[in-house]
């Protein structure tokens, strides 16, 4: 899929570690890090609402579309 998550680095201009997000938004950490390598397949916006709110950000710095082949993966869809 050629939306990418930028989380990782969204965090670390932040200076806030994965842990600290999880417990500010109320995710756990595995949801979190499945959201941060890119391997989830679909985010509530509650979940960004909470994200955008704690990371004092908007849905664009964390989701990004990038035109290109879809991954592997996605073919099975």
């Amino acid at each position: 899929m050629p939306i990418r998550v930028h989380l990782d680095r969204v965090l670390l201009e932040r200076r806030m570690s994965l842990t600290e997000l999880a417990d500010r938004v109320g995710v756990t950490i595995a949801n979190l890090s499945i959201l941060k390598t890119g391997k989830a397949r679909a985010v509530r916006f509650s979940t960004l609402d909470a994200l955008c709110r704690e990371l004092q950000c908007q849905p664009g710095d964390i989701l990004v579309w990038e035109d290109g082949p879809p991954d592997p993966d996605d073919a099975a869809d």
